[in-house]
C-alpha cells in the first residue's frame, strides 16, 4: 500500500468503486485515492459515503459519491455518467459491493434470499462492468472483489459460493472480450478479512457451533497457513497493483489474498 501511494502510480486516473463506504471497499477507495486516482464511491448508505469522501478530501484527494443499489439496472449507468460528468473520463472500476448470507438448501424463503445474494454479488458486478465498458476506450482496469468461497464450497453458502464463482467466469470472459482494447479484468479473492461482515459471520458460526465468538474466530484464523485474518488494506494493495502499470500483463485471473486458505484450491 505504501509504495503505491509514494509513486502516485494512478495519477490522473478516475476510479469507480461500488460498495466503497465500508469494509474492503472503504480501504480500496482510500488506497486508490492515495495512489493519485480521483474516486467515485457508490453504496447504499449516504452517511458512510459522505464519511469516505470526507476522508479522501481531507487527505488532499478528489472524491464524489452516489448512493444507490447495484441491483438496480439504472444505478450503474448513473454512476458511470457521474464520473464522466465530474472528471471527463473513467479508467478503473472495482466491483466490490456484496452481501453474505447463510441460506440452507430447501429452507423456507431460501430462494428469495439467494436471489438477493446472486443479484448483488454477481449481476451487480456485471451491470457496472457493462456500463463502464460503454465509455472506457482503453487502457483500463476492471476488478471484481470475489472470495475464497468462489474456489471451494461451504455448507449453507451455496448462493454466496455460486455468486463468487460466477465472478471468476465473468472476469475470464470479459478479459477475453476487451483485451484488444488494452483493458484488463481480474478478480481478487479475499479470505477472512477483519471487517464487520466477517465479524457477523463469525458470530453466526459461534452460535451454530455452540461456542464463543473468540473461539470461533481463533479457529477460523487457524485454518490458514499464516494463522491470521487478512487486513482490508492488504486486499486494497492488491487491487491497486492490478490497477497500476505494474499489472499491465495480468488479466483473466482470480487472485487470492487469503493467508494461504486456498493453498490446495487453485
Amino acid at each position: 500500500m505504501r509504495s503505491g501511494r509514494d509513486r502516485r502510480s494512478l495519477e490522473g486516473q478516475v476510479a469507480l468503486v461500488t460498495g466503497g463506504g465500508r469494509g474492503i471497499g472503504h480501504a480500496i477507495s482510500l488506497e486508490l485515492s492515495g495512489a493519485g486516482a480521483r474516486v467515485l464511491v457508490t453504496g447504499r448508505s449516504e452517511r458512510e459515503l459522505g464519511e469516505i469522501v470526507g476522508e479522501i478530501v481531507h487527505a488532499g484527494g478528489q472524491a464524489r459519491h452516489l448512493a444507490g443499489d447495484v441491483r438496480d439496472p439504472l444505478h450503474a449507468p448513473a454512476a458511470v455518467a457521474r464520473a464522466i460528468d465530474t472528471w471527463g473520463r473513467l479508467d478503473l472500476v472495482v466491483a466490490n459491493a456484496g452481501i453474505a448470507g447463510n441460506v440452507a438448501m430447501g429452507e423456507t424463503g431460501g430462494p428469495e434470499r439467494a436471489k438477493d445474494i446472486l443479484d448483488t454479488n454477481l449481476f451487480g458486478a456485471y451491470l457496472v462492468f457493462d456500463a463502464a465498458l460503454a465509455v472506457i476506450r482503453g487502457p483500463g482496469r476492471l476488478v471484481a472483489i470475489s472470495s475464497v468461497l468462489g474456489k471451494f464450497g461451504v455448507g449453507g453458502q451455496a448462493a454466496y459460493c455460486a455468486s463468487k464463482a460466477g465472478l471468476h467466469g465473468l472476469v475470464r470472459a470479459v478479459a477475453a472480450e476487451v483485451g484488444g482494447r488494452g483493458i484488463t479484468c481480474n478478480a481478487v479473492c479475499p479470505g477472512w478479512v477483519d471487517t464487520a461482515m466477517a465479524r457477523a459471520r463469525i458470530a453466526e458460526i459461534a452460535v451454530e457451533s455452540k461456542t464463543t465468538y473468540e473461539v470461533a474466530r481463533e479457529e477460523a484464523a487457524k485454518g490458514t497457513p499464516l494463522g491470521r485474518f487478512v487486513e482490508a488494506e492488504e486486499v486494497a494493495a492488491l487491487v491497486a497493483f492490478l490497477c497500476s502499470r505494474a499489472g499491465d500483463a495480468v488479466t483473466g485471473q482470480a487472485l487470492s489474498v487469503c493467508g494461504g486458505a486456498t493453498l490446495f484450491a487453485g
